[in-house]
């Protein structure tokens, strides 16, 4: 299948590592332009370099704090320019998983839920000329059923469900699309599964047993599910949430 997705312009915030590095590829093997960005300079060089022996014929990327409103939506804009558009916009960024306290709870909101909303607002401009405008935003199966009890990602994921589905609707008039992907356990080499496997191994074996078909699964085909979901191919889908899971969460899916 062609996904349509050669010569468009991706911009990617917080890609550099797991589903982020995975769908950066994803889209420069299709034939997207890729922009993307992360806190280290060292590790946005490496996925560059990446991206172009992947064959994307442009790469870029820069070193941003995300957590510094004004510097990751300046990016954003520069990036896109720099791209010569803007067709698909995703931010990957999030503060992860931890005990909900005062300091848990900004920091996931600012990482999880304003990154999703900034990076929208500074990438529609862009979006907006596109002739198929799409932005994927990131959840996680947390948002959907109790994972590891009350944690502010899980609220902040729920959200980022919530508050894409209302940019779907906002947004359909202008021509850009709005979904989201909620995956469910993912285990990537230096991801977060990795150390819970070997540092909490009864916490890793008992979500395992939790999922139907036995296994984690990889960045790799989150990705794929996200290159789709985002292209031209996927065209009449918006407000959609694409849960990715391996069967994790036992809600009718709907």
């Amino acid at each position: 299948m062609d996904l349509g997705l050669k010569g468009m312009k991706a911009v990617l915030a917080g890609a550099s590592r797991g589903i982020g590095r995975a769908t950066a590829k994803a889209l420069a093997a299709e034939g997207c332009d890729v922009a993307i960005c992360a806190r280290g300079q060292e590790g946005v060089d490496k996925v560059v370099a990446d991206l172009k022996a992947a064959g994307a014929k442009k790469a870029i990327g820069g070193a941003v704090d995300i957590a510094d409103a004004g510097a990751y939506k300046g990016w954003v804009d520069s990036a896109a320019k720099e791209l010569g558009g803007c067709d698909i916009f995703i931010c990957f960024s999030s503060a992860g998983g931890g005990p909900a306290n005062e300091d848990t709870w900004k920091n996931t909101f600012n990482l999880d839920l304003l990154s999703t909303a900034r990076g929208i607002e500074a990438a529609l401009p862009h979006l907006e000329k596109s002739k198929a405008g799409s932005v994927v935003a990131i959840s996680s199966t947390a948002a959907l059923e109790d994972f590891f009890g009350a944690q502010a990602y899980n609220a902040m994921k729920a959200a980022v469900i919530a508050f894409a589905a209302a940019q779907s609707q906002a947004l359909a008039p202008k021509g850009v699309r709005v979904n989201t992907i909620s995956p469910g356990p993912i285990y990537v080499d230096d991801g977060p599964w990795a150390y819970i496997k070997k540092n909490m191994a009864a916490v890793y074996e008992g979500t395992l047993k939790n999922i139907p078909t036995g296994r984690m699964g990889n960045a790799e085909e989150v990705a794929n599910a996200i290159a789709f979901v985002a292209s031209p191919a996927c065209r009449f889908m918006t407000g959609a949430n694409i849960v990715i899971d391996g069967g994790l969460t036992k809600r009718i899916q709907y």
